[in-house]
């Protein structure tokens, strides 16, 4: 393994609260274990769990870095002794288990992907962690299938705009909602068979017009008072996922509906899953979705990167996150050009 001596440059806070409280510290390089690599950054994907991480609501698990950052790009500059399919000088897109904010990140040799042909660094880096959710959560646990037709709540978001891609080359139908106009256009550019405000009062009526059966499969990001309103939107036999609380963590359910249609609800967060659980994410992603980059539908799953910080502007970059007013994707800049 090689040796590095460097001190590395990391995003950090003392305590909770808004973006002020983030600032820039040293320290010295994290340590690879056997099965790990350690990759110099160029880039890393600003996410939601981020921005709870930072107000205390998302602190990670006992075992992970406490710096932000769950996705990155960068070069491999060491690997551990049992890591055979990565060497030294590897240029990935790496999901990690948090320290993304950082000059130098240690991750899992299992849990890298190498960089599709054609993407800039930037761009890579907004692969992993939604890629990873979407897959995992979308495909794998909630069972989507060609034929189907799923509603996806936020779609102008970093997730929601993967889902939708995802989604639209994997044969199904797609219903999309997000907060204004300018979004739900967005949604349908993406390829969107449907966009919805969210806000409008017969939100339902709009869904159930155009899936008069209902949905088959509802990714849920918001939670709280949307729940009954999913219910409601899917078929029999619908699957509701609910992978983040964006309204609110609880909720009055129609437990009745939700017995009558025989719906089945499942949820996850990707962060806290065993190393093995995400390495067979990773390995389903780089059989069944990397060859499409390579299949003339690279266009596709290209994600939008919306804007790029550099490391010191990071707490312009949450700022930006928390308005709601991007589309697609928000990452930093670490070190590096802006290439493969």
């Amino acid at each position: 393994m090689a040796a590095h001596t460097e001190r590395c440059k990391q995003i950090v806070f003392e305590q909770a609260g808004g973006p002020e409280v983030l600032t820039i510290a040293y320290a010295a390089l994290p340590s690879v274990g056997s099965e790990q690599v350690l990759i110099k950054v160029n880039y890393a994907g600003v996410n939601g769990p981020d921005i709870a991480q930072r107000k205390g609501m998302y602190p990670p698990p006992p075992d992970a870095s406490e710096i932000l950052g769950l996705e990155v790009s960068g070069t491999i500059v060491a690997v551990g002794e049992s890591v055979t399919q990565w060497q030294v000088g590897d240029v990935v897109c790496a999901l990690v288990p948090g320290g993304g904010y950082s000059e130098y990140v240690v991750t899992w040799g299992c849990h890298c992907l190498p960089i599709p042909s054609g993407l800039t660094l930037a761009q890579a880096a907004a692969l992993p962690e939604t890629f990873f959710t979407v897959w995992g959560h979308l495909f794998m646990r909630g069972g989507l299938k060609a034929g189907e037709t799923v509603l996806i709540h936020g779609g102008s978001g970093g997730i929601g705009s993967a889902a939708i891609a995802l989604a639209k080359l994997f044969g199904v139908t797609v219903v999309a909602t997000s907060g204004s106009q300018d979004k739900c256009d967005y949604c349908k550019q993406l390829g969107a068979d449907h966009a919805f405000n969210y806000r409008d009062e017969d939100l339902l009526e709009q869904i159930l017009a155009v899936a008069p059966q209902g949905v088959d499969v509802v990714l849920d990001m918001a939670s709280g008072d949307l729940v009954n309103l999913n219910l409601k939107a899917l078929a029999l036999e619908g699957r509701l996922v609910t992978i983040a609380l964006l309204r609110g963590p609880t909720a009055s359910v129609d437990v009745f509906r939700l017995m009558s249609k025989r719906i089945t609800w499942t949820g996850a967060t990707l962060r806290p899953q065993s190393v093995e659980a995400k390495a067979l994410i990773a390995k389903r992603l780089l059989e069944e979705v990397w060859p499409l980059f390579l299949q003339g539908k690279r266009e596709k799953l290209v994600p939008h990167i919306f804007a790029k910080f550099s490391l010191d502007k990071v707490s312009e970059a949450h700022r930006l996150m928390e308005s709601g007013k991007h589309k697609g994707k928000i990452v930093l800049k670490v070190a590096g050009e802006d290439a493969t």
